[in-house]
């Protein structure tokens, strides 16, 4: 991990996610170690005290009380009103009063993206956030936008995720990010009415857009950024998760039967390893929601201490990269340019 800028501050939801508060503050505590940042443990102050004790406390850490608890299965909207102290909402707030640089939740994500959106307001030029996975493939890994904020979509949106997840691959490393549209089919005249207008509208944005990638071209590096709606992309998402953990089980049973398909197995680990840490999940620690004036990152539900350290120190990167600036910037030279034809980008 990278230091931290000096002063950064990250807000965890202590109480968010299947394995909370235990893994989530114990995860805490290693990024605050390992990034020199302030991390803000939000939750029950008694509850969160106790396992702080438990992994060893530290510098670099406070709680802010949150008495409430919004839970998984809630429906996000009702539980935000009827619950203003939870943890998801508390966190939000310090990032909107200047309090935290960026906030992580593994907890409820309908919860999470809805206090993002009304605490902390859209950037100028966004119609709608959305949130952002990067995924291995066969040349490093590539983000796939949106992954579940947004079932419906009109091609202007897909316009606009591919200029946020643009600036987020930069954010990574990648320099000149390619960026695609997903279809079924690399033909121009493939895919439904929004892949074909969303299309027409990414050759015309001044993106380095390659034209329509194919599910299993996602996987072969083929674009550095690829936009679906978030309907699509959460099925990728999911199917994508479950395929990576079916491969290894039949891995794991077939290199378990007989003496020589065990010293095969002996002799690969190495590799074997290598290829597991490259498509697990908490190396990534998080995708952050896009397009809210702050940063904001998501964990999966089942994260442990590791996903959330990874995810304290993408908070952090996205904050030192001033991530929101560069959108804002973005979604402005996309609203004033229109396209080079002149046709608006609606």
């Amino acid at each position: 991990m990278n230091r931290a800028p000096a002063g950064l501050r990250v807000a965890v939801d202590a109480m968010g996610g299947d394995h909370a508060p235990r893994e989530v503050v114990a995860g805490a505590v290693q990024a605050a170690g390992a990034l020199g940042a302030q991390v803000i443990l939000v939750g029950r102050a008694r509850v969160v005290e106790e396992e702080l004790r438990r992994a060893g406390g530290g510098p670099g850490i406070r709680i802010e009380d949150a008495p409430e608890v919004i839970e998984m299965a809630e429906a996000p909207a009702m539980a935000l009103r009827r619950k203003r102290r939870a943890s998801i909402p508390v966190a939000i707030d310090l990032v909107r009063r200047g309090e935290a640089d960026a906030m992580v939740s593994a907890g409820n994500t309908g919860a999470a993206m809805a206090a993002a959106l009304f605490g902390l307001g859209r950037v100028d030029g966004v119609d709608r956030p959305a949130i952002a996975a990067a995924l291995p493939t066969t040349r490093g890994r590539a983000i796939l936008v949106d992954v579940g904020a947004n079932v419906d979509c009109r091609p202007k949106h897909l316009v606009q995720f591919a200029a946020m997840g643009a600036v987020y691959a930069r954010v990574l490393g990648i320099r000149e990010p390619r960026v695609g549209v997903l279809s079924n089919g690399t033909e121009d005249t493939k895919g439904n009415d929004l892949v074909i207008r969303a299309a027409e509208l990414l050759r015309q944005s001044g993106l380095r857009f390659i034209g329509n990638v194919e599910g299993r071209e996602f996987f072969e590096g083929a674009a550095d950024v690829v936009v679906c709606d978030g309907f699509v992309g959460n099925l990728v998402l999911k199917f994508g998760e479950g395929l990576a953990l079916g491969i290894f089980a039949l891995l794991r049973d077939e290199l378990s039967r007989g003496l020589r398909a065990r010293l095969g197995a002996a002799l690969a680990s190495r590799a074997l390893r290598t290829v597991k840490r490259r498509m697990d999940y908490t190396e990534y620690g998080g995708a952050p929601l896009l397009g809210v004036n702050g940063v904001c990152i998501i964990s999966h539900g089942s994260s442990r201490a590791k996903a959330i350290r990874n995810a304290v120190a993408l908070a952090a990167e996205s904050v030192r990269a001033r991530m929101v600036d560069a959108i804002h910037d973005a979604a402005g030279r996309l609203a004033e340019s229109g396209t080079p034809q002149g046709v608006p980008v609606k």
